[in-house]
């Protein structure tokens, strides 16, 4: 069976251009699976089986979305096998995915992601870096993921856009307004030839050996400008996506826009935003609510 999850995660990057995070769960999740069946082989497990697993997630505290990931997985590796003929039915195929209450997005109010964005020492070349770091992934939305895969030849600051590969390797254009600009015009001019004296990998961002950045260092950067400007509510790169969502639709950008600059494959996804109080919308309750 190891060989078997090995085969399918290669067919999922091949085929669905699924990135390394994606694999990475995906073969935990297929190997806790495994260690479930014991010494049973996948061949013989019926829907029975699948929902016990689910079950056994539950009782170990695993939230409805986990659990959906988990099933997720199996389901992709049951197709995949029924495909190459060593299953002869999808004991998935019924098993109806969990579906638990989806958390609205807590965006930052505009005067913090303000402060935030600006709070990097910008007289020191790190520093430079991180603020071009967080203009950009407020200004654009952008997955940390999305930002770490940025490569100089993705940047076109004179036609004000970003080229931004998302999952499965789609790519999208992404406006980027003139401060965000101005920020990543001066990591590229004057500090990022200091840090690719030896090495230049030809990332947009580098560490201080010209290597690409690293997942724990886009977060790093992020909780260290958080601290700095006195945001005390743990602070992600995704509070800023959040964020730029947000502020766009509460300033009167159009769903279907703002579904495009995200990478959103449905608007649904988009529309959790809609459910946010708008400025206009607060303003409008405390002007007509008697008891506002």
């Amino acid at each position: 069976m190891t060989d078997a999850v090995t085969e399918y995660l290669g067919t999922l990057q091949a085929e669905q251009g699924a990135s390394r995070n994606t694999l990475s769960a995906y073969r935990r999740d297929l190997a806790d699976f495994l260690d479930f069946l014991g010494r049973r082989s996948i061949a013989a497990v019926r829907a029975e089986d699948v929902v016990g697993y689910m079950e056994r997630l539950r009782r170990r505290g695993l939230r409805a979305a986990s659990v959906a990931r988990r099933l997720s997985a199996v389901r992709g590796l049951c197709r995949h096998l029924l495909r190459e003929g060593a299953l002869r039915g999808d004991p998935t195929e019924h098993v109806e995915t969990p579906r638990g209450a989806r958390p609205l997005p807590r965006p930052l109010p505009r005067d913090v992601a303000a402060a935030l964005v600006e709070a990097p020492d910008t007289s020191r070349p790190r520093g430079v870096r991180d603020r071009a770091v967080l203009e950009l992934l407020y200004a654009t939305g952008m997955r940390a993921s999305e930002c770490l895969g940025l490569r100089l030849d993705d940047v076109k600051l004179q036609a004000g856009y970003v080229v931004c590969t998302g999952k499965g390797r789609k790519q999208r254009l992404v406006p980027v307004g003139a401060e965000a600009a101005l920020w990543v015009a001066r990591w590229t001019r004057e500090a990022r030839p200091l840090f690719t004296r030896r090495r230049d990998s030809g990332h947009l961002f580098v560490n201080p050996r010209g290597g690409p950045f690293s997942r724990q260092s886009i977060w790093a950067i992020v909780r260290r400008a958080a601290s700095v400007a006195g945001v005390r509510r743990r602070v992600s790169p995704h509070v800023l996506r959040h964020s730029f969502a947000s502020h766009l639709l509460e300033g009167g950008a159009d769903l279907r826009s703002v579904q495009v600059m995200l990478g959103h494959a449905d608007i649904a996804t988009t529309q959790i935003y809609t459910h946010l109080p708008s400025a206009a919308l607060t303003r409008m309750y405390r002007q007509f609510h008697p008891r506002a």
